[in-house]
């Protein structure tokens, strides 16, 4: 291939990928849970930051009330399902309601750390 091509081919090359202003990304803000306001607490008088962490770890209690009332109903539906099985059959019931409860179980302990940057496991009415 003569040298000329090699260099209009490269030439060429570069100037597909170069990026203009107009084409540059912009930095992204933060990544928030839902619900949470983000991290501008310094701005916060004391008294109402404290206020918002005592509601924040309110509602947290309150869907870990919530979410380990649902965990012991599932585990009771699991042991009936187990209980109703014998040991050559094992309903695909058995491993869909292991996985939720897996799933549930998983959501928990995050909340009891306190991490609230990864999302919970929806709810069933």
């Amino acid at each position: 291939m003569p040298r000329a091509t090699v260099l209009v081919i490269l030439l060429l090359f570069f100037l597909a990928f170069e990026t203009s202003p107009a084409q540059q990304q912009l930095p992204l803000p933060p990544i928030t849970a839902p619900g949470q306001q983000p991290d501008n607490d310094s701005n916060l008088p004391p008294d109402m930051r404290k206020r918002m962490e005592k509601d924040a770890n309110k509602q947290r209690h309150t869907e870990l009330k919530r979410d380990t009332d649902k965990l012991l109903k599932l585990s009771t539906e699991l042991k009936e399902y187990v209980d109703k099985s014998n040991e050559n059959v094992l309903s695909l019931d058995v491993v869909k309601k292991a996985e939720e409860i897996e799933k549930l179980a998983h959501s928990v302990k995050i909340k009891m750390r306190g991490d609230n940057l990864t999302p919970s496991v929806p709810s069933a009415p």
